[in-house]
């Protein structure tokens, strides 16, 4: 009897083991090709919904049209917990995010923009990513190119670098422009690119559309963003702002670019998801053939 009750305390781990178990996306492997939607892998960057937890992000992002999820440091992971969403949370506590996103039918696809101090974080994060089953990470650390590339062959997991706002006025902060990210990763594994965020190239006054074209080839993954104005302003719908995003749609297409689209809608924060579903709407309005296997 006492172990029945020893089991029974148990009970609702195994159950989180045993989803873990069974889901399918928990293998460090391409996307899932059931989740293409017109050809596109599209979802939300769950800082788009940063006033809520990871549950409630994966439940917006269901809610908005997207089918896959890309996770930040930081962001509380449930109602009623203080347990954040991090690279180094405790096992029972990723588990239970594993488990959500297997509920929902939202797949873990990336996670960043998340730092790295040394060869120890990053092997932190990249072990994280595997038992994640996610496709790629998101950073800006590119002086530690060469632990990011040893990673990535490593867990056979990408490596995205990103970009905020920059200009030529901050000469510490390179990897605002693309032709320094190129530059860091040109010569590496196919594995290393570029997170290319629309709106903040946007931010720093480059054409969006030219900045993918520089980056050809080397696009992991994309932070999707229309901004009203050039330079430090509001994001706002897709087309309804100075960003060509149908132009940069069409060059993705042009380039077979095959990685996902984060809607990264960093407004109307407490009822945003009808913009996102609008981004998504709008790009599965310009289908993608899906590549030749």
């Amino acid at each position: 009897m006492w172990h029945f009750f020893k089991i029974m305390k148990l009970f609702p781990f195994l159950m989180v083991a045993l989803v873990v178990a069974i889901n399918p996306t928990l293998n460090a492997e391409p996307i899932p090709e059931k989740l293409r939607q017109e050809g596109w892998f599209i979802g939300a960057q769950a800082y788009t919904f940063k006033e809520f937890t990871a549950f409630e992000a994966i439940a917006k992002t269901k809610e908005a049209g997207g089918n896959m999820i890309e996770f930040y440091p930081g962001q509380k992971l449930k109602p009623g917990s203080e347990i954040k969403v991090h690279h180094n949370m405790p096992e029972e506590a990723r588990l239970e995010l594993v488990a959500e996103c297997a509920r929902l039918g939202v797949h873990a696809v990336n996670y960043g923009v998340v730092g790295a101090n040394n060869e120890k974080d990053v092997e932190e994060i990249m072990s994280f990513a595997k038992k994640m089953g996610l496709y790629s990470v998101c950073s800006e650390s590119t002086e530690h190119v060469a632990f990011w590339e040893a990673a990535a062959k490593k867990y056979d997991i990408k490596v995205a670098f990103h970009e905020h706002g920059g200009s030529m006025k901050r000469p510490k902060y390179k990897v605002w422009h693309p032709l320094y990210i190129l530059g860091v990763v040109e010569s590496r594994d196919k594995r290393l690119g570029a997170c290319a965020d629309l709106g903040h190239w946007c931010t720093s006054g480059l054409e969006p559309v030219d900045c993918l074209r520089i980056l050809d080839g080397r696009i992991v993954s994309i932070h999707f963003k229309d901004k009203e104005k050039v330079g430090n302003s509001k994001v706002v719908p897709a087309g309804e702002g100075v960003v060509d995003v149908k132009a940069c749609i069409e060059e993705l297409i042009k380039q077979g670019f095959d990685g996902h689209i984060s809607i990264e809608h960093e407004a109307n924060w407490m009822q945003n998801v009808e913009d996102v579903r609008h981004n998504i709407d709008f790009i599965k309005s310009m289908p993608k053939p899906v590549p030749a296997k």
